[in-house]
Formats: C-alpha cells, structure tokens, sequence
C-alpha cells in the first residue's frame, strides 16, 4: 500500500498511487514499507540481467500487478528496439575504481528513458485496475529531458493525452527540436516564458486545483503525472542500481557484498533517491554523492540542514539541473523522520510560503550517514569534460561532467577510495555546443548551429551520433504554442476545450 508523505490522503494500492500521479491534496505518495531483496538470489541471476532484475524488484512494488502483467511491461519496454545496446544500461570503466553507468541509450538519449518506457504500461494497466472510464491527461513540466522521454513514451497510447511545459530559451536548442518535433495523436508542447521551477509549480497547483480538477471531470477528463513526484516513474530506476552493481560482481570487479559509492547529478532528486531505495532493499552502499551545479540548494541544504530557494536562478550549461525546488526531497525527508507526516507538512508549507526550512540535528546526523554532496561551476564542468577526454578518451556530457568533479573533490576531501559509479544521465550530444567548447575551445563553436556541431562532435570524438538525435533538423515543428507562467491552467483548459 502507498501513503501520503502528508499524511492527507488515506492509504492506496499501487494502481491507484500511478493513476493519481500525486496526492490530490498535496503530497507525494510512498509505499507504506520498503521491502528487502536477497543479494545472494540476485548473484545468481545469469543472461538477460536487466529484464529478470526488473522483473524481481518491480513486483515487490506492485502487489495488485500480477507476475504475468509486470513481466509483459518490462518485456515491452527494455528490449534491443528501444535501447541501443542488449545491457540496456552498459558499465564503462574510466580508470582504477571509477566506472561510467551509461543511462542514455533508450529512445531519446537520456536517463529518463529508463523509466519512462515502462511507466506507460503501468499506467495503462492501472487504469484499467480501477476502472477508470475517463481519459487521462498527462501534465508534465521538464527542465529538458523528462518531456521529450515522456512524450515519446506516451504517444499514441489509447486513452491517454500528454501535454509537456518546457522553459522558453531554458532548454538547448537540441532539447527543444526534440520535443517540438514530436508527432502523436495525442502530444502537446508548450514553451513557458519562465523557468523550470515555474513550470514544476504550475503543475503542481494544478493537480491541487480542485474546482479546476473538477471542471476537467465533468467534461470526462483526469489528471496523471510522469513527472518523477508520480511513483511509477520513480520506481523503475531503482532497477539500474542494482544492475551496475551485479555487473561489477559479474566482472570480478568488486567481491560480492562488498560496499560501493554511486556519484548521482541531480536537480530534482528523483535519480539519487531511488539509489537510496536500493539501498535500504539491501544494496550495499557505501555512500551517495548528490552532483548539483550552480543552483546548489541540494549542496547547501545537505551542508546545513537548510533547504533556502532564495536566490538567484543560474541558466547553467547543465540545463536539466536548473532547479531550485526539489521535489523528490519531500519523499526523502518522509522517510528519513520515519514518516512523520506532521512535520513534512510543517515543512512543505514553510517552503511555500518562507521559501525556506530547516531539519533537526538528528535528521541531518541521519542523512550524513549515507548521504554527501557537492557543486560545479560552469568553468569547472567544462574543464572536466576536457580533462577527462584527454586523459581517457572518454566524452561526458555536462551533468555527468558535474559529477565527476563532485566526486573528485569528494576523493580529496574524505580519502574515501571506494570503488564508484558515476550516474551518466545523457548523452554528449544532446549538449552538443558545451561539450565541443570544452574539448576544443570556444572557437570551435562560434557561428555555427548546432546541427553542424553534432557532426563535428561526432568526429571529434569518435562516437556515432545518437540515433535519437539524427537529422532533428529535417523534421517539422509541429508544437509552436508559448505562453507566460501565470497562462499555464489556461493553456492546458485550452488545449482539452475546457470551458
């Protein structure tokens, strides 16, 4: 069963936590208990280890899922028509103790893939769970990744509209192409002139807009999230920590049960907390590390104890770590106070209104234990990307470049030689301009679009451009829809003919 992490909402089965993408009255939902996996089970799995993986750890979520229907989504969703390679999730090795967790090879060349393929096969069988007759409208906001994953994801499926809010000049010029050129019967895209966290608020106000949910249901529409605030979503990347780890026991690389570090870059939160799932299953985990960049409230905040979103927003050459509200951080606090709902109540409504909140001492001594963090600059995430190519001949892109010198620095600061993988959430080219500044200088770049710069990346770097990301600027922009951040619940009223 799932509960509210504001204690507002009475207990719901899985079916219903997905339907419902959040807690209508606030609130994110989390399963009432987090169940245990044996490692000793899971060193024996052999062959296809992400599909049986998958399969073992998602059922342990689902209890109104039978066996048969988690094993049709997984079958679905992780196979060699969707993802570039059979691992689904390869493990590169960087040097001594470091390995690359290549998250990027689904359909649309980021780590959101890996949830967002599967995420419409649960929801479509949750709505049939609870017998729903309406259909489901999909209200995503995306600092550039999530919308495009969801929207290929979701398109064409019967009884379900996606409409994505991405923020205008917030995203790179290869995010927007990748969204606003995507077909469907059923896709919408819009460009809000705000940023990210604006577009994440305004869907969250949405969803507690009862008179307005009202309207939507009169007129035979409900409301879903593929945001990772819905569970589904957030579920299916619990997945890959596991599988990183099996494939390092499967190398030899590591002694079965021997304690890892994973290095997670991250605005949200979602990717690093389902590490943190994996850990209290069982996983043995030594420590992680949360990457930000520039809008450093997770570093602060891990620092201090004070999560303070009062400061000045930083458009970064990390775009998908632009965020100043964490949303996943609610789910975490819950957990780490022992589901005190009371006081993630308290806190949310201090974030509400102050823009601020504090933890105790011992909820902070509680989170050190497992947890530390770190920033990159700009300058910096570019030096890394240039380092690192140099040194290893390897090409990060910019968010995985921040974590790799949030690592670095955590290395020097603790002395902490644990073996690590690094979450490598996209691939260079989606971030084509920054990472070809940083292996051959600003001149590289100048006056050149960024279609011409893809290519030159490619040579540069050797690597195949992303089939995702082929020819994006041969196809027609089909979604030119712009408004300010105040117009977003007309903009969606607008779309479904609400009156």
């Amino acid at each position: 069963m799932y509960v509210s992490t504001r204690g507002n909402y009475e207990k719901v089965k899985a079916s219903e936590a997905i339907k419902l993408g959040m807690v209508p009255r606030g609130g994110l939902f989390v399963p009432e208990s987090i169940p245990t996996i044996s490692m000793e089970e899971l060193y024996k799995i052999d062959g296809d280890l992400y599909q049986e993986l998958a399969e073992r750890i998602l059922k342990l979520y689902l209890d109104d899922y039978s066996a048969e229907e988690v094993k049709d989504c997984v079958i679905n969703a992780y196979n060699t028509a969707n993802f570039e390679c059979e691992s689904m999730a390869p493990l590169v090795k960087l040097k001594d103790k470091t390995y690359i967790l290549e998250l990027w090879h689904g359909p649309t060349a980021a780590f959101k893939d890996m949830a967002l393929q599967i995420m419409p096969y649960f929801l479509s069988k949750a709505i049939k769970k609870v017998g729903s007759e309406k259909e489901v409208v999909i209200l995503v906001a995306t600092s550039g990744d999530t919308g495009k994953a969801a929207l290929e994801g979701f398109k064409n499926v019967p009884g379900i509209k996606i409409i994505v809010f991405f923020p205008y000049d917030g995203v790179s010029k290869v995010q927007e192409l990748q969204m606003t050129t995507t077909d469907g019967n059923n896709t919408y895209v819009v460009a809000v002139k705000g940023n990210f966290d604006d577009c994440q608020s305004a869907v969250k106000d949405i969803f507690a807009d009862t008179g307005f949910k009202g309207s939507l249901d009169s007129q035979g529409y409900e409301l879903s999230s593929a945001n990772s605030i819905n569970w589904g979503r957030l579920l299916p990347q619990i997945v890959y920590y596991f599988s990183a780890y099996l494939e390092l026991v499967k190398k030899q690389e590591i002694e079965p049960d021997e304690k890892i570090n994973f290095v997670v870059p991250t605005g949200n939160f979602g990717n690093i907390l389902a590490g943190w799932y994996a850990y209290k299953m069982g996983l043995p985990i030594n420590k992680l590390i949360c990457a930000s960049n520039e809008n450093k409230v997770l570093t602060d905040f891990f620092s201090t104890g004070v999560y303070d979103r009062n400061r000045e927003f930083k458009q970064t050459n990390s775009p998908s770590m632009d965020i100043l509200i964490s949303s996943n951080l609610e789910r975490f606090l819950f957990e780490v106070t022992n589901h005190d709902a009371e006081k993630i109540s308290q806190r949310m409504k201090d974030l509400n209104t102050a823009g601020k909140f504090t933890v105790g001492e011992q909820t902070k001594k509680d989170i050190d234990k497992i947890l530390a963090a770190g920033f990159a600059s700009e300058k910096e995430t570019l030096a890394v990307i240039n380092e690192v190519f140099s040194n290893e001949g390897y090409t990060l892109d910019t968010h995985t470049a921040v974590a790799v010198k949030v690592y670095n620095e955590y290395v020097q600061k603790t002395g902490d030689r644990s073996k690590t993988v690094i979450a490598a959430t996209a691939s260079p080219f989606k971030f084509n301009s920054s990472v070809l500044e940083a292996i051959k200088g600003k001149e590289a770049i100048r006056g050149k679009d960024e279609i011409d710069i893809v290519k030159e990346l490619s040579e540069v770097s050797g690597l195949p451009v992303h089939p995702g990301l082929k020819d994006l600027d041969q196809k027609p922009v089909l979604h030119k829809t712009v408004c300010e951040k105040d117009e977003i619940k007309q903009a969606v009223a607008d779309i479904l003919e609400i009156k």
